[in-house]
């Protein structure tokens, strides 16, 4: 895929278990995993912004686009 989640790098940056950012962001352990591993098929803007909002970043810190070579 060539969008990367870098997820678990902002939550190691911050500090921050999965667990944690479960609660705060009011997602799932499971989801967010899905989310952190690349798995997920797409993210609501709801969801992105309660995530960017928890962890002090930006959409861009979080997902990246590599060209696929």
């Amino acid at each position: 895929m060539a969008i990367i989640i870098n997820l678990d790098v902002m939550m190691a940056k911050r500090k921050m278990s999965l667990n944690e950012l479960s609660e705060r962001v009011g997602l799932t352990n499971v989801n967010l995993s899905i989310l952190k591993t690349g798995k997920a098929k797409g993210v609501r803007f709801d969801t992105l912004e309660s995530i960017c909002k928890v962890l002090d970043c930006q959409p861009g810190d979080i997902l990246e686009y590599r060209a696929k070579v």
